[in-house]
């Protein structure tokens, strides 16, 4: 297996990142937010997790062993594959994830991408005593901050130099196009629409 990879980003995209280890360059999948947080040139070590299937193998990375960690125990949870397990991260923070799950949050829970109400209350049933307490200094902000797309958003146009309070603003605007996607938006088209909101402003 594949624990780690360490090298210069050559490539980045919204969910994935193509890092040069010397002789050949590794294609790793990614949340949004860890993918909007590398430049292309940077010297990067990754966290990895190698998921094998008939259809192929598929590396997905990760910038510390907490995401890790949750990435593969949700995939343990009956009916979740790598694909949910990706959204959840993209959802929430380890520490937020331990939280939802300890306190039964089912609200909460089904915000994330290709969560029902049923995965949600799997995911309580199946990980409620195996995700451990809530860790480091990070503090759960369910209720408080943008979730799913709409952290993506607001990171990717922070990223870009826009204040937060703006970006926030340009990802409330497109909030109906978002619901128009049902529940897989599309990040980048999302993205786009925000900067036009923004430039118009």
């Amino acid at each position: 297996m594949i624990a780690f990879i360490k090298g210069t980003v050559q490539a980045v995209s919204l969910d994935h990142v193509v890092v040069d280890i010397g002789s050949v360059g590794l294609q790793a999948t990614c949340t949004t937010p860890t993918a909007l947080s590398l430049r292309v040139g940077d010297r990067v070590e990754l966290l990895t997790s190698m998921v094998i299937r008939e259809d192929g193998w598929t590396l997905y990375a990760f910038t510390d062993a907490d995401e890790r960690i949750i990435f593969e125990q949700v995939q343990t949870v009956s009916g979740i594959g790598p694909r949910i397990a990706l959204a959840v991260l993209s959802t929430m923070n380890p520490n937020e994830v331990r939280n939802a799950i300890a306190l039964e949050d089912l609200n909460a829970l089904v915000k994330i991408p290709g969560i029902g109400r049923k995965g949600a209350q799997r995911l309580v049933l199946e990980l409620k005593d195996k995700l451990g307490v809530v860790t480091g200094a990070s503090q759960p902000r369910l209720n408080s901050a943008p979730v799913g797309w709409q952290a993506s958003v607001v990171a990717g146009l922070m990223s870009l130099g826009w204040t937060q309070r703006e970006a926030e603003s340009a990802a409330d605007a497109v909030a109906p196009m978002a619901i128009e996607f049902g529940t897989e938006p599309d990040i980048g088209a999302l993205l786009k629409a925000a900067l036009r909101s923004l430039d118009r402003a």
